[in-house]
């Protein structure tokens, strides 16, 4: 793997005192990313920024949701073929959020109004936990997936109580989702979040963020019903991951390989043998200091990228494999 480039989206004087939790997208020769800003993370300042990449230059980061004395995280963007797609969630707590989301038909220089993603997706009962539990549907770091069959996936999680895992989806190009169940756990010591899926002809997989030291997988013959999580030999240090594929049984994961608390390095790893194990084949970041959050797309064998730099700016990168 090689390393093509690696910039700000914002070099200058930051749009905000704190970021965090990027997301990207490519429309043709254009790269729009997102991330929430504010005072800090949960501050009820804090909302959805954006910037889109044309001809090497970044545009002057926008504010794309509406203020409402909240705090808004961890944007995903997703293009649909129709329009692009930016899901976020709002909420005074992570427990309490719950998933907005706007759209863009000018690669992502104009925005809706934001409404919300699902009806339900407040305080009241779920048909699949009951006891009035409040849920973010959705998108809760990491991109959906386009299924073979036209469906749209999206990897979800909870973090009220144990944290759990869960996918939605849409068989109407995201306009309506249906929730799948909690993806089993092997015991309740497991807890894990903000999957990241693929697709192969075995079914549908996910890997997770865990609490556990190590990176959980799950697999799916449809991609709502889940086996039960079981932990890879990939380490995880309870921070977020994000992988793609870029052909059949060939995927690259970008996380944190370690399983200490250090958001360090930051790295990229490749399996041949449909996520069965990884390789590193390169650091992004090595030094001290948070660099997390990943969010990663591919374009043929180019790997284009974002991620959090000491909670003080966004990176965007591109490597060739």
């Amino acid at each position: 793997m090689k390393l093509l480039s690696k910039t700000f989206i914002f070099d200058q004087t930051p749009p905000t005192p704190s970021c965090h939790a990027s997301t990207l997208a490519k429309i043709g020769d254009t790269v729009i990313a997102a991330w929430f800003g504010g005072t800090y993370e949960s501050h009820p300042d804090v909302q959805i920024w954006c910037a889109y990449l044309e001809n090497g230059i970044w545009s002057t980061p926008v504010c794309v949701s509406e203020k409402e004395n909240v705090a808004h995280w961890n944007p995903v963007l997703f293009d649909n073929g129709e329009e692009l797609l930016l899901f976020y969630k709002r909420g005074e707590t992570i427990p309490d959020w719950q998933t907005m989301v706007t759209s863009s038909r000018d690669k992502g220089r104009t925005w809706s109004v934001p409404r919300r993603m699902c009806a339900d997706d407040t305080c009241g009962r779920s048909s699949v936990l009951g006891g009035g539990t409040i849920l973010g549907r959705g998108p809760v770091k990491n991109k959906p997936i386009r299924l073979k069959n036209g469906d749209i996936l999206a990897p979800a999680s909870m973090e009220k109580g144990c944290w759990r895992c869960f996918t939605d989806l849409s068989r109407d190009n995201g306009k309506t989702w249906e929730m799948g169940p909690l993806v089993p756990l092997p015991d309740d010591g497991v807890q894990v979040i903000q999957p990241s899926l693929w697709e192969d002809s075995d079914g549908i997989h996910m890997l997770m963020r865990s609490k556990n030291k190590a990176v959980y997988r799950a697999d799916s013959a449809d991609g709502l019903h889940f086996d039960t999580a079981y932990p890879t030999a990939v380490p995880n240090n309870n921070s977020g991951l994000d992988l793609v594929q870029i052909a059949p049984g060939h995927l690259i994961l970008c996380c944190n390989p370690v399983d200490t608390a250090a958001r360090t390095p930051l790295s990229l790893l490749e399996s041949t043998d449909d996520g069965r194990t990884f390789e590193t084949v390169l650091h992004l970041e090595t030094e001290p200091g948070e660099y997390s959050y990943p969010a990663i797309i591919a374009d043929g064998n180019r790997i284009c990228g974002t991620y959090t730099w000491r909670r003080e700016k966004i990176v965007y990168f591109e490597a060739l494999l």
